[in-house]
């Protein structure tokens, strides 16, 4: 383990400005990325629901959540010595010293602020599988549910040292499990326990602004950098190489993406792009302080190819309304990236030798029928006893905006 150390100001200057990073993921970049492609009536429950889980999950994360899933505990789940609405507020003010193991350069102010913004995307990610069709009261009381009872252990077991995952070996350095495979898992679950959306298959669903999706995702790709390169938790060469890592990985997968649909329709979308560059970044995820920049190029670029064929092909095949492919692109992309770790991680670059094995259990225990996919589909059916989780029929022709919140987008 790690010795506690001084606090660094460089470390802890690099990790508040990559937490900032992170938040800007979603707020707007999630948001504006979801909101764009879901039809114009429903535009500002999607970004109501983005903004609305933001807020849940910060709450719970500092209520309680930080403690379970990143202190010692057990191997399953941390314990609840560090609940931060308890007057600690003084005692963390006054820090000299690190008392985080994982982190014992910064405060850990910092670090539970930093972790608190890897939640949040977690469960906003997950709005996209679900927009345009599930109650807003319902969708917040479920994203508490799950951010407490799927996220955080899922975080204990993989980045907590004594996590059961973290000890059988396996690698994921910012998020490939906790955050993509995860959020990928729970939205196919929710599509799935939801049902299709009316009219799914038989009418086309127009975009509202795929202008809006563009700059989305070019704000993710920004704020990866630092959801990645943060992740070394120091400022220092390893926090470089996972940002160059990151951005070429991007490329590469929409590079992929763009090469799948050109090989198949003989066109490259913008839309397409878009998810491509998306598919590198999830799939680079865990890999990032692990591997080369020509391994983390190889990544993505496999990445776009398969996360393309996962919102297309593979969607098709499996029927569910997993409406802007939370499964295709996270999942997937997820799934692949942890499993490339396993097969690039370099030690010469970070001191570990990959394990495929180890990887390919951390991802199916979170992402097939065992935890993630399951635990949501019992917090859906939990959260349906209490409000009804779908709207009827008539509220949802009308379009969300209007039937959940009383309002629309101006003409």
């Amino acid at each position: 383990m790690v010795g506690f150390a001084e606090i660094s100001g460089a470390d802890t200057a690099w990790v508040l400005v990559s937490a900032a990073l992170v938040l800007l993921m979603t707020l707007p970049g999630v948001a504006l990325f979801y909101a764009g492609m879901v039809r114009r009536k429903n535009v500002l429950d999607t970004l109501a629901a983005v903004l609305g889980t933001a807020c849940v999950v910060s709450v719970v994360w500092f209520a309680v959540g930080y403690s379970l899933a990143f202190t010692p505990g057990s191997a399953w789940i941390g314990g609840l010595d560090r609940l931060w609405f308890g007057g600690l507020d003084y005692q963390l003010l006054t820090q000299q010293v690190a008392i985080n193991p994982i982190a014992p350069r910064i405060p850990e102010a910092a670090y539970a602020i930093f972790q608190m913004t890897f939640a949040i995307i977690t469960a906003a990610l997950i709005v996209g599988a679900l927009v345009e069709r599930m109650r807003f009261g319902a969708l917040m009381l479920f994203m508490l549910l799950w951010s407490l009872f799927v996220y955080v252990p899922v975080a204990h077991w993989v980045w907590e040292p004594n996590g059961w995952l973290a000890r059988m070996g396996a690698l994921d350095f910012a998020g490939g499990a906790v955050v993509h495979v995860n959020a990928g898992a729970a939205g196919l679950a929710c599509a799935c326990y939801l049902g299709r959306r009316t009219g799914y298959g038989r009418e086309p669903f127009q975009p509202y602004n795929l202008g809006w999706t563009m700059l989305g995702s070019s704000l993710l790709w920004i704020g990866w950098l630092g959801f990645n390169g943060g992740s070394a938790l120091a400022a220092d060469g390893r926090a470089a190489l996972a940002m160059v890592v990151t951005h070429l990985a991007a490329a590469c997968g929409g590079i992929g993406w763009a090469l799948g649909e050109w090989l198949f329709h003989r066109r490259i979308s913008l839309l397409g792009l878009c998810s491509g560059l998306v598919a590198g970044l999830v799939a680079v995820t865990p890999a990032a302080g692990y591997v080369s920049m020509a391994s983390g190029a190889v990544i993505g670029l496999i990445a776009g190819l398969v996360c393309y064929w996962g919102a297309t092909g593979f969607k098709r095949w499996l029927g569910a309304d997993d409406a802007l492919d939370v499964f295709g692109v996270h999942g997937l992309g997820g799934m692949v990236g942890a499993l490339l770790t396993g097969v690039f991680a370099s030690y010469t670059i970070a001191g570990v030798h990959g394990n495929v094995l180890a990887q390919a259990v951390a991802v199916v225990v979170v992402a097939v029928a065992v935890f993630s996919f399951v635990a949501t589909c019992v917090l859906m059916w939990v959260t349906d006893r209490i409000i009804a989780v779908r709207v009827d029929v008539h509220d949802e022709q009308m379009g969300l905006d209007i039937s959940q919140h009383r309002e629309q987008v101006g003409h």
